[in-house]
């Protein structure tokens, strides 16, 4: 005969932990298959879990995956190497996403990086600004760009426009990372580029390609993120070429 206490003790530690996993890793439908019928090799609920699992840790990583450049920008005090437009750009295809993405509903896991990465990249391109002593001008890129993310966040926006800024997301992409592969190139360094941080976003932006397909199973956003891999991939072996680069070597060797 079972033990009321044990068998509520157990209740209380199960049905917290069940309610975890079942907001943010699987249905229920893969929870009893895991620990009801002990199925661990259920492909489909492997690939949901699979899927779920590297969405959150990208979000995780997305808090802080631009923050080795930030810092990296506030301890040399200078933007050298970095270009506004691709900032811009970038802004450009995150936005994009974002809008997209909760316009069709999609699940926060497929597409919340895009917020983290949004407020971290609208601060870069702020202190481009700012240590190119232009900081009003800065200060007027925020307002300007804020406003403008309320308004393709808001209902008056036609789906119509949310999708086309979702398509404009892969030339906006490689536009962006060829105008900054093409600065590296003719400097002959990487300049304040954080290195850490081009790695993280290649890494995350291959992660997407998965999740993307397992999770919305759009493929208007899956190209968008095989294209963003592609370039980001390409600054990613810049960073690699030019390890050993200073900035300054190159005009002191001519």
């Amino acid at each position: 005969m079972a033990n009321p206490e044990m068998e509520s003790v157990r209740t209380s530690i199960v049905d917290p932990v069940k309610g975890l996993l079942l907001d943010y890793l699987m249905p229920e439908s893969c929870y009893d298959e895991f620990f009801l019928d002990f199925n661990f090799l259920d492909v489909p609920c492997l690939k949901i879990v699979l899927s779920k699992g590297l969405g959150i840790g990208i979000i995780l990583g997305s808090v802080m995956v631009k923050l080795p450049q930030i810092l990296k920008l506030m301890g040399a005090k200078s933007a050298e190497g970095l270009s506004f437009q691709t900032v811009l750009l970038e802004l450009l295809a995150i936005t994009g996403t974002m809008a997209y993405s909760i316009a069709n509903n999609f699940p926060f896991s497929a597409w919340g990086e895009a917020l983290f990465l949004m407020l971290q990249t609208v601060m870069i391109g702020f202190l481009i600004q700012h240590y190119g002593g232009n900081s009003l001008r800065g200060a007027l890129f925020l307002i300007v760009y804020f406003g403008l993310l309320f308004l393709a966040l808001s209902p008056v926006t036609p789906a119509s426009v949310v999708t086309a800024m979702q398509a404009s997301n892969m030339p906006a992409i490689v536009v962006g990372r060829l105008i900054q592969a093409v600065t590296n190139f003719r400097n002959g360094h990487t300049g304040q580029l954080s290195a850490i941080s081009i790695f993280m976003l290649f890494a995350g932006s291959l992660a997407r390609i998965f999740t993307t397909i397992q999770e919305t199973g759009d493929s208007l956003m899956a190209v968008t993120y095989i294209i963003s891999s592609s370039c980001n991939g390409i600054i990613a072996a810049q960073v690699l070429y030019y390890w050993n680069s200073v900035p300054g070597q190159k005009k002191k060797k001519d």
